[in-house]
């Protein structure tokens, strides 16, 4: 029963940043600078907070938080795999570079997280690295079905994919994927070119969508 606990933390951990198949190259102490392109994940607050419970992130699941689409990560990644914790050991971001990462994140603490664990690996500084998650977060315009949901509703993939491509001219839903667990959206992820000045495909992400006929989506609280 411990192994079984302990491979189901590992399993989650990996869910928490980056998207890699089992076959995926994953470089843990990756050098930086070195990958194929950007996967931005946008974590649906009401999902994430049912699923990780509301004491996972305090300020993210604060009752009248008022969050829907906020800022997971901005993730370097491997045409199969990705780079993780690519160092150099022990640099933090200082205050000005926090600056930067203010209003993206729903914490400090998963700014901060996002920095050391992928940040690290797009060969920039923190505050350049945070400078272009705000970049990319701004190229995504959240569809006017998904910018203010008061009441829960059920999606299938596919149609809340194209809903998001009808809002972002250039986007395509081989370009992105959606993540559910336990019947719930939890994420979507977005995948842009190196240099983040357009979208573009990524075979892994897009088969790493979610399988279920349909989820929830959890209603703005």
């Amino acid at each position: 029963m411990r192994l079984k606990r302990i491979a189901a933390g590992l399993l989650a951990f990996c869910a928490l940043g980056g998207v890699a198949s089992a076959q995926g190259r994953y470089d843990r102490g990756g050098t930086p600078g070195e990958f194929d392109f950007y996967v931005l994940a946008l974590s649906w607050s009401p999902g994430f907070c049912e699923i990780e419970g509301d004491r996972r992130n305090r300020e993210q699941c604060a009752p009248g938080a008022n969050l829907g689409f906020v800022v997971h990560g901005l993730w370097p990644q491997y045409e199969r795999g990705f780079p993780s914790d690519c160092g150099p050991s022990g640099r933090s971001p200082t205050r000005m570079a926090m600056d930067q990462a203010a209003g993206l994140f729903p914490s400090e603490g998963l700014a901060r997280y996002q920095w050391r664990k992928h940040g690290s690996c797009s060969g920039s500084s923190p505050a350049d690295y945070f400078a272009d998650v705000r970049r990319a977060r701004e190229k995504i315009k959240i569809p006017p079905a998904l910018a203010s949901v008061d009441s829960e509703r059920s999606w299938t993939a596919l149609d809340l994919e194209r809903a998001f491509v009808d809002a972002n001219p250039g986007l395509r839903t081989d370009m992105m994927s959606v993540s559910c667990r336990r019947g719930v959206l939890e994420e979507v992820r977005i995948c842009f070119s190196k240099d983040l000045r357009g979208f573009r495909s990524c075979g892994e992400v897009d088969r790493s969508g979610c399988r279920a006929r349909d989820f929830r989506v959890n209603a703005i609280r």
